[in-house]
């Protein structure tokens, strides 16, 4: 395709306006290492929100919910599970209030509040740095390669080569774009840190609001006076043993797509999904840009806020843009470019296939624009998440302790810099480490949860069993590829159990964690679960003081949440599918889950 001059001059004032905010930012950014790596925790809940909600609004996610939304219909809602996203709704309801009362500036400092400063405490934080610059660097490889592929398929190099002074070989053509586009977040993310980001992501997040919108009203116009051709089921959101959609008198290759996915039988999956996810929401938010931005805000009570700002503002304005392409590529899929050079049918290139063939000019230009924000806020994200572990838990803890403000923002810009090279290297090497990679992020996060479910609910878990935990877990992740083929949900049950096995097996072959740093933890933090004897220390020294028996009302609070999260799901798509009654019947019941919530979780927050 070839981009009209009022896209390209679209793309440009993007692009222009990233940079400028980090300039604009950039001298109260270096104030302090407060200021620069967490906004000075002054930033409002609701831009940390926006900001947040641009960040998920990725590229990769958004293809594939196409793809969902375009096999499976409204059954498609459930799919996302898998990372989990009720995620935020657990954040919401009380584990954003209780990280935020920690008031330190990154997940492996959070480790000292909760195991003290010893011997065992340092291993702690160490597989916790080690786990979150790995995974930072994965995914800032990987959005590299990915920016630059998208990038390819709206600016074809054989349009570009005349302009450029060099050659580049076809293989490397999209690092070639994941660099020069990488620069742009590079530029506004190191300059101005959290506070630029933040900026730069409400920016990014309106114009794909109207991206999305815009989308949707075109997909709305396609579609009326048409029925669109799908199997029986595609419409109801609900399923029994399997999802039951039978493409085989329609288009056959989805039915083969259906197999690959291996989602059958739905209903075990679904159980097996709905389990991990609950556990992986229980282990709180892993150490990348979704925590760095709770940390950024002012107050426990705003960090509750700001997650639960993030499902109201992302679900209905992404689904309008996922079910609005889905729809365009239901009406028009023989004219579509789907096929690959095998011959097969690529479901994922419905969403670039759409813009091409139906997005106008100006309106392409705003929609690439709000794509490319999309990878770049992400990347931009992720790096100042790195930025701040390499900092503030390796430089400050174990390097320069006294270190004045301005070698810490001096630091931090070199600190930037070399993540970014050492990401563009690995991304250079990205189609022969592929595998490995995919491993190591599967590994970290299939490490994860039993630890970190433990660390917030138990009071004996210490730091030996948080460190064997996690190192036991990412080793048997490892290693399962080899071991079990097929979908990686099925064999999730045993990595957790050993996983889990290590954790309590580490706690109790090292010495307990002290009990003053218990104390002041359960005191700070106050958070529910197996604290008793702990619990009874506290009040030994403060008989005034009351545990959280918020138990029940978080955990009715979170069945709400994720019902609402579902019906804000669902809006979009009844809206542009024109499905009056459920349309209706949603939006009562939302409406419903709203009051409620505002007694029962809004007029109760505290910090």
């Amino acid at each position: 395709m070839k981009l009209h001059l009022l896209d390209i001059i679209v793309l440009i004032a993007y692009l222009v306006t990233m940079i400028a905010i980090g300039f604009v930012v950039r001298k109260k950014a270096g104030q302090n290492k407060e200021s620069y790596l967490l906004g000075g925790k002054s930033l409002p809940w609701y831009f940390l929100g926006l900001s947040n909600a641009s960040g998920m609004f990725d590229i990769s996610g958004t293809m594939w919910m196409v793809t969902l939304a375009f096999v499976y219909g409204l059954k498609s809602l459930w799919l996302p599970w898998l990372w989990p996203v009720f995620n935020q709704v657990f954040l919401m309801m009380y584990l954003s209030v209780w990280l935020r009362r920690s008031n330190v500036t990154t997940g492996a400092e959070w480790m000292t509040t909760r195991f003290g400063t010893k011997k065992d405490s340092s291993l702690a934080q160490w597989i916790i740095v080690a786990f979150a610059i790995l995974s930072c660097l994965g995914f800032l490889a990987y959005g590299f390669v990915g920016l630059g592929k998208f990038v390819e398929i709206f600016i074809p190099w054989e349009s570009v080569q005349p302009y450029i002074p060099f050659t580049v070989a076809p293989e490397y053509v999209p690092h070639f774009y994941g660099i020069i586009f990488t620069l742009i977040s590079v530029i506004y993310a190191i300059l101005g840190g959290m506070r630029s980001i933040v900026l730069a992501d409400v920016v990014q997040y309106l114009i794909m609001t109207v991206a999305a919108v815009a989308v949707a009203i075109i997909a709305m116009n396609e579609l009326s006076g048409h029925t669109l051709s799908v199997p029986d089921g595609w419409y109801n959101p609900f399923f029994g043993k399997n999802m039951g959609l039978d493409w085989s008198q329609i288009i056959a290759d989805v039915n083969e797509k259906i197999k690959s996915d291996g989602f059958e039988p739905f209903s075990l999956f679904f159980t097996l999904m709905l389990i991990k996810g609950v556990l992986a929401s229980l282990a709180g938010p892993a150490p990348n840009y979704d925590m760095q931005k709770l940390l950024s805000t002012r107050s426990p009570k705003d960090a509750a806020k700001m997650s639960g700002f993030v499902s109201v503002i992302l679900l209905p304005t992404r689904y309008l843009m996922i079910i609005g392409f889905a729809v365009l590529g239901l009406l028009y899929f023989d004219q579509l470019d789907l096929r690959t050079a095998a011959g097969g049918i690529d479901f994922e290139r419905i969403l670039p296939s759409s813009i091409n063939s139906f997005v106008p000019a100006g309106l392409m230009g705003l929609l690439l624009a709000g794509l490319l924000a999309a990878f770049i806020g992400t990347f931009a994200g992720t790096l100042n998440a790195a930025q701040a572990y390499i900092v503030n838990d390796i430089y400050l803890k174990y390097v320069n302790k006294n270190a004045s403000d301005k070698k810490v923002t001096a630091i931090t810009y070199f600190v930037g810099i070399l993540v970014v090279l050492v990401s563009i290297v690995m991304g250079f090497f990205a189609g022969n480490v592929n595998d490995i990679l995919q491993w190591i992020v599967g590994a970290l996060y299939g490490g994860y949860i039993a630890a970190n479910v433990l660390k917030w609910h138990w009071w004996r878990f210490n730091a030996g069993g948080f460190f064997w935990g996690m190192v036991v877990g990412i080793i048997a992740a490892l290693i399962f590829p080899y071991i079990f083929t097929g979908v990686p949900l099925y064999s999730w049950p045993l990595l957790f159990l050993i996983s889990l096995a290590a954790s309590v097996a580490g706690t109790y072959l090292s010495k307990p964690t002290d009990i003053s740093v218990l104390k002041s933890f359960y005191r700070t933090v106050k958070p529910w679960g197996f604290w008793k004897p702990v619990l009874i220390e506290v009040q030994k020294d403060d008989p005034s003081f009351e545990p959280n028996k918020n138990f029940g009302r978080d955990m009715f609070n979170v069945v709400l949440g994720i019902i609402g999260q579902c019906c804000l799901t669902l809006l979009p798509m009844y809206f542009v599918l024109s499905m009056k009654l459920p349309l209706v019947v949603t939006i009562l019941i939302l409406t419903l889950i709203i009051m409620i919530l505002k007694k029962t979780w809004w007029n109760k927050l505290e910090n």
